[in-house]
Protein backbone atom coordinates (compact mmCIF):
# COMPACT_ATOMS: atom_id res chain seq x y z
CA UNK A 1 0.00 0.00 0.00
CA UNK A 2 2.83 2.35 0.89
CA UNK A 3 4.34 1.66 -2.46
CA UNK A 4 1.05 2.34 -4.13
CA UNK A 5 0.62 5.60 -2.25
CA UNK A 6 4.14 6.54 -3.24
CA UNK A 7 3.29 5.69 -6.82
CA UNK A 8 0.10 7.66 -6.60
CA UNK A 9 2.00 10.55 -5.13
CA UNK A 10 4.43 10.49 -7.99
CA UNK A 11 1.51 10.21 -10.42
CA UNK A 12 -0.31 13.10 -8.81
CA UNK A 13 2.87 15.13 -8.87
CA UNK A 14 3.36 14.26 -12.52
CA UNK A 15 -0.26 15.14 -13.29
CA UNK A 16 -0.01 18.48 -11.52
CA UNK A 17 3.31 19.23 -13.23
CA UNK A 18 1.96 18.24 -16.59
CA UNK A 19 -1.17 20.31 -16.00
CA UNK A 20 1.00 23.30 -15.13
CA UNK A 21 3.00 22.86 -18.28
CA UNK A 22 -0.16 22.56 -20.32
CA UNK A 23 -1.64 25.63 -18.69
CA UNK A 24 1.58 27.54 -19.30
CA UNK A 25 1.66 26.41 -22.92
CA UNK A 26 -2.02 27.32 -23.30
CA UNK A 27 -1.39 30.72 -21.72
CA UNK A 28 1.60 31.32 -23.97
CA UNK A 29 -0.47 30.44 -27.02
CA UNK A 30 -3.22 32.77 -25.86
CA UNK A 31 -0.76 35.62 -25.36
CA UNK A 32 0.76 34.94 -28.77
CA UNK A 33 -2.70 34.91 -30.34
CA UNK A 34 -3.50 38.20 -28.67
CA UNK A 35 -0.16 39.60 -29.78
CA UNK A 36 -0.75 38.74 -33.44
CA UNK A 37 -3.33 41.49 -34.08
CA UNK A 38 -1.03 43.97 -32.33
CA UNK A 39 1.87 42.79 -34.49
CA UNK A 40 -0.30 43.09 -37.58
CA UNK A 41 -1.30 46.60 -36.50
CA UNK A 42 2.37 47.48 -36.00
CA UNK A 43 3.17 46.15 -39.46
CA UNK A 44 0.35 48.25 -40.91
CA UNK A 45 1.58 51.31 -39.02
CA UNK A 46 5.09 50.70 -40.37
CA UNK A 47 3.81 51.11 -43.89
CA UNK A 48 2.53 54.58 -43.02
CA UNK A 49 5.19 55.57 -40.49
CA UNK A 50 6.22 54.54 -36.97
CA UNK A 51 6.34 56.83 -33.97
CA UNK A 52 9.81 57.19 -32.50
CA UNK A 53 11.51 59.37 -29.92
CA UNK A 54 14.25 61.23 -31.78
CA UNK A 55 17.05 63.48 -30.61
CA UNK A 56 16.06 67.01 -31.60
CA UNK A 57 19.62 67.67 -32.81
CA UNK A 58 19.20 65.00 -35.49
CA UNK A 59 16.25 66.76 -37.12
CA UNK A 60 17.13 69.14 -39.95
CA UNK A 61 14.71 71.57 -41.66
CA UNK A 62 13.25 70.68 -45.03
CA UNK A 63 14.86 72.46 -47.99
CA UNK A 64 11.35 72.62 -49.45
CA UNK A 65 9.83 74.58 -46.56
CA UNK A 66 7.44 77.09 -48.09
CA UNK A 67 6.90 79.22 -45.00
CA UNK A 68 9.43 82.04 -44.65
CA UNK A 69 7.90 84.12 -41.85
CA UNK A 70 7.21 82.91 -38.30
CA UNK A 71 5.27 84.97 -35.77
CA UNK A 72 7.50 85.07 -32.69
CA UNK A 73 4.61 85.84 -30.34
CA UNK A 74 2.61 82.84 -31.55
CA UNK A 75 5.76 80.72 -31.44
CA UNK A 76 6.28 81.66 -27.77
CA UNK A 77 2.66 80.82 -26.99
CA UNK A 78 3.08 77.42 -28.64
CA UNK A 79 6.30 76.83 -26.68
CA UNK A 80 4.50 77.60 -23.41
CA UNK A 81 1.71 75.20 -24.34
CA UNK A 82 4.18 72.39 -25.14
CA UNK A 83 6.05 73.06 -21.90
CA UNK A 84 2.80 72.73 -19.95
CA UNK A 85 1.02 69.93 -21.80
CA UNK A 86 3.73 68.26 -23.84
CA UNK A 87 3.93 67.80 -27.61
CA UNK A 88 0.40 66.63 -28.39
CA UNK A 89 0.96 66.21 -32.15
CA UNK A 90 4.17 64.45 -33.24
CA UNK A 91 6.40 65.82 -35.97
CA UNK A 92 6.51 64.19 -39.40
CA UNK A 93 10.02 63.25 -40.59
CA UNK A 94 11.87 60.98 -42.97
CA UNK A 95 15.16 59.27 -42.21
CA UNK A 96 18.21 60.23 -44.25
CA UNK A 97 21.14 58.01 -45.17
CA UNK A 98 23.47 59.80 -42.74
CA UNK A 99 21.24 58.85 -39.80
CA UNK A 100 19.66 62.29 -39.46
CA UNK A 101 16.00 63.06 -40.08
CA UNK A 102 14.52 65.60 -42.47
CA UNK A 103 11.44 67.46 -41.25
CA UNK A 104 8.41 66.95 -43.47
CA UNK A 105 5.82 68.78 -41.35
CA UNK A 106 5.85 70.60 -38.04
CA UNK A 107 8.36 73.45 -38.40
CA UNK A 108 6.58 75.62 -35.80
CA UNK A 109 6.39 72.73 -33.33
CA UNK A 110 10.09 71.95 -33.84
CA UNK A 111 11.07 75.57 -33.26
CA UNK A 112 8.89 75.77 -30.16
CA UNK A 113 10.46 72.58 -28.75
CA UNK A 114 13.93 73.99 -29.31
CA UNK A 115 12.83 77.23 -27.70
CA UNK A 116 12.13 75.46 -24.40
CA UNK A 117 15.26 73.32 -24.58
CA UNK A 118 13.73 69.91 -25.31
CA UNK A 119 16.33 67.26 -26.12
CA UNK A 120 14.06 64.64 -27.68
CA UNK A 121 10.74 64.77 -29.51
CA UNK A 122 8.22 62.20 -30.69
CA UNK A 123 8.03 61.99 -34.48
CA UNK A 124 6.32 59.84 -37.07
CA UNK A 125 9.03 58.45 -39.36
CA UNK A 126 7.85 57.96 -42.93
CA UNK A 127 9.44 56.92 -46.19
CA UNK A 128 9.08 59.72 -48.74
CA UNK A 129 10.70 60.76 -52.01
CA UNK A 130 11.96 64.31 -52.48
CA UNK A 131 8.84 65.24 -54.45
CA UNK A 132 6.58 63.65 -51.87
CA UNK A 133 8.52 65.39 -49.10
CA UNK A 134 7.98 68.79 -50.68
CA UNK A 135 4.30 68.07 -51.28
CA UNK A 136 3.69 66.84 -47.72
CA UNK A 137 5.21 69.94 -46.16
CA UNK A 138 3.29 72.28 -48.45
CA UNK A 139 0.00 70.42 -48.01
CA UNK A 140 0.34 70.44 -44.21
CA UNK A 141 0.82 74.20 -44.21
CA UNK A 142 -2.02 74.75 -46.68
CA UNK A 143 -4.41 72.63 -44.67
CA UNK A 144 -3.59 74.66 -41.57
CA UNK A 145 -3.91 77.92 -43.58
CA UNK A 146 -0.52 78.85 -42.09
CA UNK A 147 0.96 80.19 -45.32
CA UNK A 148 0.30 83.66 -46.66
CA UNK A 149 -0.63 83.76 -50.38
CA UNK A 150 2.89 84.70 -51.49
CA UNK A 151 4.48 81.84 -49.51
CA UNK A 152 1.94 79.45 -51.01
CA UNK A 153 2.70 80.66 -54.54
CA UNK A 154 6.47 80.43 -53.99
CA UNK A 155 6.09 76.94 -52.50
CA UNK A 156 4.11 75.72 -55.51
CA UNK A 157 6.62 77.21 -57.97
CA UNK A 158 9.53 75.72 -56.03
CA UNK A 159 7.92 72.28 -56.12
CA UNK A 160 7.21 72.57 -59.85
CA UNK A 161 10.75 73.66 -60.70
CA UNK A 162 12.53 71.12 -58.48
CA UNK A 163 10.52 68.13 -59.66
CA UNK A 164 9.65 69.24 -63.21
CA UNK A 165 5.92 69.30 -62.61
CA UNK A 166 3.32 71.00 -64.78
CA UNK A 167 0.56 73.08 -63.22
CA UNK A 168 -1.71 70.07 -63.67
CA UNK A 169 0.80 67.79 -61.93
CA UNK A 170 1.23 70.21 -59.02
CA UNK A 171 -2.53 70.56 -58.69
CA UNK A 172 -2.96 66.78 -58.50
CA UNK A 173 -0.30 66.43 -55.78
CA UNK A 174 -1.83 69.24 -53.75
CA UNK A 175 -5.44 68.20 -54.31
CA UNK A 176 -6.30 71.64 -55.71
CA UNK A 177 -7.97 72.71 -58.99
CA UNK A 178 -5.49 73.63 -61.72
CA UNK A 179 -7.10 77.08 -61.99
CA UNK A 180 -6.32 77.68 -58.32
CA UNK A 181 -2.66 76.80 -58.89
CA UNK A 182 -2.53 79.07 -61.97
CA UNK A 183 -4.05 82.01 -60.08
CA UNK A 184 -1.61 81.49 -57.23
CA UNK A 185 1.38 81.54 -59.59
CA UNK A 186 0.15 84.76 -61.22
CA UNK A 187 0.80 86.56 -57.93
CA UNK A 188 4.53 86.05 -58.44
CA UNK A 189 4.42 88.32 -61.52
CA UNK A 190 3.28 91.33 -59.48
CA UNK A 191 5.84 94.03 -58.58
CA UNK A 192 7.94 93.33 -55.50
CA UNK A 193 6.29 96.13 -53.51
CA UNK A 194 2.82 94.73 -54.18
CA UNK A 195 3.94 91.20 -53.27
CA UNK A 196 5.21 92.59 -49.98
CA UNK A 197 1.80 94.14 -49.21
CA UNK A 198 0.13 90.77 -49.88
CA UNK A 199 2.62 88.91 -47.67
CA UNK A 200 1.92 91.29 -44.78
CA UNK A 201 -1.84 90.94 -45.17
CA UNK A 202 -2.31 94.57 -46.22
CA UNK A 203 -3.90 93.38 -49.47
CA UNK A 204 -6.24 90.39 -49.83
CA UNK A 205 -6.50 87.96 -52.72
CA UNK A 206 -9.55 89.84 -54.00
CA UNK A 207 -7.50 93.03 -54.16
CA UNK A 208 -4.66 91.14 -55.85
CA UNK A 209 -6.99 89.90 -58.62
CA UNK A 210 -8.15 93.46 -59.28
CA UNK A 211 -4.55 94.70 -59.42
CA UNK A 212 -3.61 91.93 -61.86
CA UNK A 213 -6.27 93.34 -64.20
CA UNK A 214 -3.93 96.32 -64.75
CA UNK A 215 -1.07 95.64 -67.17
CA UNK A 216 1.44 98.35 -66.27
CA UNK A 217 3.62 97.47 -63.22
CA UNK A 218 3.87 101.14 -62.22
CA UNK A 219 0.09 101.49 -62.29
CA UNK A 220 -0.23 98.25 -60.33
CA UNK A 221 1.98 99.66 -57.57
CA UNK A 222 0.13 103.00 -57.51
CA UNK A 223 -3.20 101.18 -57.32
CA UNK A 224 -1.97 98.99 -54.44
CA UNK A 225 -0.90 102.08 -52.51
CA UNK A 226 -4.25 103.77 -53.17
CA UNK A 227 -6.16 100.69 -51.94
CA UNK A 228 -4.18 100.64 -48.68
CA UNK A 229 -4.20 104.41 -48.08
CA UNK A 230 -7.94 104.73 -48.76
CA UNK A 231 -8.81 101.39 -47.11
CA UNK A 232 -10.72 100.31 -50.22
CA UNK A 233 -12.66 97.07 -50.35
CA UNK A 234 -12.61 94.96 -53.52
CA UNK A 235 -15.51 96.84 -55.13
CA UNK A 236 -13.83 100.15 -54.34
CA UNK A 237 -10.63 98.85 -55.92
CA UNK A 238 -12.56 97.88 -59.08
CA UNK A 239 -14.02 101.40 -59.28
CA UNK A 240 -10.53 102.84 -58.90
CA UNK A 241 -9.33 100.70 -61.81
CA UNK A 242 -12.20 101.90 -64.02
CA UNK A 243 -11.38 105.53 -63.25
CA UNK A 244 -7.71 104.90 -63.86
CA UNK A 245 -8.40 103.32 -67.26
CA UNK A 246 -10.77 106.13 -68.26
CA UNK A 247 -8.15 108.76 -67.43
CA UNK A 248 -5.53 106.80 -69.31
CA UNK A 249 -7.78 106.50 -72.38
CA UNK A 250 -8.45 110.25 -72.40
CA UNK A 251 -4.77 111.00 -72.05
CA UNK A 252 -3.90 108.64 -74.88
CA UNK A 253 -6.58 110.04 -77.15
CA UNK A 254 -5.11 113.54 -76.87
CA UNK A 255 -1.48 112.56 -77.23
CA UNK A 256 0.46 113.45 -80.43
CA UNK A 257 1.01 109.77 -81.16
CA UNK A 258 -2.71 109.01 -80.84
CA UNK A 259 -3.64 111.97 -83.09
CA UNK A 260 -1.11 110.90 -85.71
CA UNK A 261 -2.41 107.32 -85.65
CA UNK A 262 -6.01 108.52 -86.03
CA UNK A 263 -5.10 110.80 -88.97
CA UNK A 264 -3.35 107.91 -90.70
CA UNK A 265 -6.50 105.79 -90.42
CA UNK A 266 -8.66 108.59 -91.84
CA UNK A 267 -6.29 109.13 -94.77
CA UNK A 268 -6.36 105.42 -95.54
CA UNK A 269 -10.19 105.41 -95.61
CA UNK A 270 -10.20 108.56 -97.71
CA UNK A 271 -7.81 107.02 -100.28
CA UNK A 272 -9.88 103.85 -100.53
CA UNK A 273 -13.10 105.81 -101.21
CA UNK A 274 -11.31 108.02 -103.72
CA UNK A 275 -9.95 105.00 -105.54
CA UNK A 276 -13.35 103.32 -105.59
CA UNK A 277 -15.12 106.39 -106.98
CA UNK A 278 -12.24 107.62 -109.14
CA UNK A 279 -12.86 111.05 -107.67
CA UNK A 280 -11.30 113.47 -105.24
CA UNK A 281 -12.60 112.73 -101.69
CA UNK A 282 -12.08 114.56 -98.40
CA UNK A 283 -13.11 113.29 -94.94
CA UNK A 284 -13.72 115.66 -92.02
CA UNK A 285 -13.76 113.54 -88.86
CA UNK A 286 -14.24 114.06 -85.13
CA UNK A 287 -15.16 111.40 -82.49
CA UNK A 288 -18.77 112.70 -82.40
CA UNK A 289 -19.47 113.79 -85.98
CA UNK A 290 -17.93 114.21 -89.44
CA UNK A 291 -18.57 114.49 -93.16
CA UNK A 292 -17.34 113.08 -96.47
CA UNK A 293 -16.85 115.55 -99.36
CA UNK A 294 -16.86 114.08 -102.91
CA UNK A 295 -15.70 116.39 -105.67
CA UNK A 296 -17.05 115.81 -109.23
CA UNK A 297 -16.83 117.50 -112.63
CA UNK A 298 -20.23 118.31 -114.08
CA UNK A 299 -23.42 116.33 -114.54
CA UNK A 300 -21.89 113.40 -116.37
CA UNK A 301 -19.27 112.84 -113.65
CA UNK A 302 -21.97 113.07 -110.97
CA UNK A 303 -24.08 110.50 -112.86
CA UNK A 304 -21.10 108.16 -113.05
CA UNK A 305 -20.41 108.45 -109.31
CA UNK A 306 -24.06 107.81 -108.45
CA UNK A 307 -24.05 104.68 -110.60
CA UNK A 308 -20.89 103.47 -108.83
CA UNK A 309 -22.45 103.83 -105.40
CA UNK A 310 -25.74 102.32 -106.59
CA UNK A 311 -27.98 105.40 -106.54
CA UNK A 312 -30.65 105.60 -109.29
CA UNK A 313 -32.08 108.96 -110.38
Amino acid sequence: MATQRKSLGRGLSAIISAGGRKAAESGAKKVAAQAQPALARETRIASHGLFSEISIDKIIPSPYQARKEFDEQKLSQLAESIAAEGLLQPLLVRQLRDGNYELLAGERRLRACRKIGMKKVVACVQSASDASSAAKGLIENLQRTDLNPMEEAAGILNMMENFHLTQEGAAQRLGKPRSSVANSLRLLKLPEEVRGYISKGLLGLGHAKVIMGVDDPVQQTLLARRIIESDLNVRGAEDAVRRMKAQSDRALAGSPAAVAAQNAVIRDIQNKISSRLNASVEIKHTPKRGKIIINYLGNDDLQRILEVIGVKV
